[in-house]
């Protein structure tokens, strides 16, 4: 935050009408009828850095807590797959999400490699772990003093659903993939700029695509069982990946796809997004 400090205008007070002698002055002492003023500060130049940081703080787009049921109908609809059911209930606080996944320039203020396939400053970072996001997210929290961390899978749903706003659009903010995510048939086999599709009733951009999101919680199959601010199962072997990617075919992009992947996997289509807690 920037702090202005407003130069404070001294006025020596004038005496009444009465005609008096001329006061004598020191060198240390000024007349009483003078006005003194001070040059006014020009604001502090931010850094290329800190305009980065700021970025990051700026983006997150708050979300409203509610209800929703999260995962797909096998029944009603022929894309799901098995472990997108049974269909539940999740009750939700409200949180912060990122308006962008995260990009190659936000990623390397930070960390000291890239293994970006699709290299761009404004490209989504991919190629990450899900140890490599952890690592990224202590450093921020560091420079920060904030609490970021990675979504839950059912916070990413409930946002890539559009919250409270929900259309129940197929994909992340529409029923035409092609207007909101960069797939197989859209990306010519290559990220692109994050932001560049349009957003979802967030506000939030390529969640459908671009490059798959790694989740904090453990993966775990489904249960019918209502649930609060779920976190996942303590312990695993996968940790949860949403969203679909450059490369993913339609079925992918589904807001209830769900798959997962080994802590350590630097796949070529991973990336991720940041979450904060309020």
């Amino acid at each position: 935050m920037l702090l202005f400090f407003t130069p404070i205008m001294m006025f020596a007070q004038a005496s009444g009408g009465q005609i008096r002698r001329k006061p004598q002055t020191s060198s240390s002492s000024k007349p009483s009828r003078t006005q003194t003023t001070r040059k006014k500060e020009p604001p502090r130049q931010l850094t290329a850095e800190q305009k980065i940081l700021d970025n990051i703080v700026n983006n997150m787009v708050y979300i409203e807590g509610g209800s929703f049921m999260i995962g797909a109908n096998l029944n009603e609809d022929s894309e799901a797959w098995i472990n997108e059911s049974p269909i539940h209930k999740v009750n939700l606080s409200s949180f912060y999400i990122g308006r962008y996944e995260v990009t190659q320039e936000e990623w390397d203020l930070l960390m000291d490699y890239n293994y970006s396939n699709f290299k761009g400053a404004k490209h989504p970072v991919e190629r990450v772990s899900w140890s490599d996001c952890q690592i990224f997210i202590k450093k921020l929290n560091e420079l920060t003093g904030k609490k970021f961390r990675l979504p839950t899978e059912a916070e990413w749903e409930y946002a890539a659903r559009g919250g409270n706003k929900s259309e129940k659009y197929s994909y992340s903010g529409n029923n035409n993939a092609s207007t909101v995510g960069w797939y197989r048939e859209t990306s010519d086999e290559s990220t692109h700029d994050v932001g560049t599709k349009l957003p979802n009733e967030l506000g939030l951009y390529d969640m459908s695509g671009n490059v798959f999101e790694w989740c904090q919680d453990w993966y775990a199959e489904y249960s019918n069982i209502e649930q609060t601010n779920p976190q996942g199962p303590v312990s695993g072997t996968k940790r949860v990946v949403r969203g679909g990617g450059w490369n993913s075919t339609l079925r992918a992009l589904r807001v209830s796809w769900r798959v997962s992947g080994p802590e350590d996997s630097r796949a070529f289509e991973l990336g991720f997004r940041l979450a904060l807690d309020l």
